[in-house]
């Protein structure tokens, strides 16, 4: 039997310690570099892509053509057969919030990218560490298997007399 040193030492994880840089909050960050324009492209985005914005105009619109078609003619504002007004009103609204939303989406795809960036740097962190455990678990083995040849054991008794166990 050949006695086997153990290889340099593993890597400290004092060392992987010092090294690492510290975690950021990203969502602070790009919360804080938003200008107020940015703030409002984003609060709209947010709250015009929900049920509560689409009940609204839903209601919106059947109150206008119910009243404009149900109402006694001298309360009418909007003929019934043209809904010019209406239209008009639908048609400046799509053009002020079609900008804006591309706007605000533009925004939330720069923040969801500077999310995956430090999803990404957390990632190789971790890979790091793990490096750092499967170096000291190799060490283990090592010392293991030669502190086992040492004492003039045989690796593969030890596996049959466990397994006869089991």
């Amino acid at each position: 039997m050949t006695d086997q040193a153990p290889a340099a030492t593993p890597t400290p994880l004092e060392h992987v310690r010092r090294h690492r840089k510290p975690l950021k909050n990203v969502n602070a960050e790009v919360k804080a570099q938003m200008s107020p324009l940015n703030r409002v492209a984003l609060f709209i985005t947010t709250y015009v892509g929900t049920m509560g914005f689409f009940i609204i105009i839903f209601l919106w619109t059947l109150l206008w053509l119910a009243w404009n078609m149900f109402a006694p003619a001298k309360l009418r504002f909007d003929p019934a057969t043209g809904f010019v007004l209406y239209l008009f009103l639908c048609n400046v609204i799509q053009i002020l919030l079609m900008p804006l939303i591309m706007v605000g989406q533009n925004l939330q795809g720069a923040h969801s990218e500077a999310r995956a960036e430090n999803d990404l740097e957390i990632n190789i962190k971790a890979e790091k560490e793990i490096e750092v455990i499967l170096e000291h678990l190799e060490y283990q083995n090592r010392m293991i298997i030669a502190m086992v040849q040492k004492l003039g054991c045989e690796l593969e008794a030890g596996h049959k007399a466990e397994k006869a166990q089991a």
